[in-house]
């Protein structure tokens, strides 16, 4: 016998039909086992009705999740995760920062360049080797909303206006070679078609395909602090506002607990919850 066909509601409002294939997809990426996925799939499958939201849905395999395994449920949580940056979007920036920073970039945060007809603020510019870029961020606190053509149209007016300007800031001789428009969420195709169209680097949540920000962030063991399922909310934006965002980074400055109070037992449990993130 056939299942049940239940659909469920998008963060978006859409409304599609659930798909166990995109559930495990998801719990897999976490590194659970596939025995504990099949054991989570079968539960969340039994608590389906139609018209049950992807956030209950989420809430549901979460926790499971932490509940048997909490280092897959801190990665399994990633793209709350960096929602949970906001609400402003400095931390997003910061995070971009430190992803490029770990993948061989020198970087700055917020400066500020000469155009030819007005001067801007570059929320990171990125320079390896003899390449210039110029990395702008948009961060969307509210899941379900995506970037338009608007946003790269915009960073791309500016990119033009910088290459333009004889005395940029950084260099008087050579102009940036490159344009970057990184989001949380995702772009839409009249957004990917003028990105590719005007040569500028699109960089989103699931895009482009094995080097968006997600499978960046796996790959090199770059989690914010937020995934963290050890920290509270407290502690979490404290850390975000000593500009600490990788749990990489709390690795390092482990004193930023000692000013939180933590306890010398739950500062271990800690460490080695975002020691296994990191794989170090």
């Amino acid at each position: 016998m056939s299942e049940r066909l239940v659909h469920i509601i998008k963060y978006s409002g859409e409304s599609v039909p659930f798909s166990e294939k995109k559930l495990r997809h998801s719990l897999e990426r976490s590194g659970a086992h596939p025995d504990l996925v099949s054991s989570i799939l079968e539960q969340v499958k039994e608590e389906l009705y139609e018209g049950i939201t992807t956030k209950e849905l989420y809430n549901r395999a979460y926790a499971i999740l932490k509940k048997t395994r909490p280092l897959y449920a801190s990665r399994y949580k990633l793209k709350k995760a960096i929602y949970e940056l906001g609400p402003t979007g400095f931390p997003f920036e910061k995070f971009v920062h430190e992803i490029l920073h770990y993948s061989g970039y020198r970087t700055e945060v917020g400066k500020v360049l000469s155009g030819r007809c007005v001067d801007h603020e570059i929320d990171v510019l990125a320079v390896k080797g003899e390449r210039i870029i110029l990395v702008e961020c948009k961060f969307h606190g509210e899941q379900g909303r995506n970037c338009n053509v608007k946003i790269p149209l915009y960073i791309n007016s500016r990119y033009e206006d910088v290459k333009a300007s004889p005395d940029r800031g950084y260099s008087k001789t050579k102009q940036p070679d490159e344009a970057w428009v990184v989001t949380n969420t995702r772009f839409t195709e009249d957004a990917k078609v003028y990105g590719e169209c005007m040569g500028l680097y699109l960089l989103s949540w699931d895009y482009p395909k094995k080097h968006s920000l997600k499978e960046r962030i796996d790959r090199l063991g770059l989690y914010p602090i937020t995934v963290s399922t050890l920290l509270s909310n407290r502690e979490k934006q404290f850390l975000l506002s000593r500009d600490v965002v990788l749990c990489r980074q709390l690795m390092r400055d482990t004193f930023f607990l000692d000013h939180l109070g933590v306890s010398e037992t739950r500062k271990k449990k800690i460490l080695s919850e975002i020691a296994g993130l990191c794989q170090v």
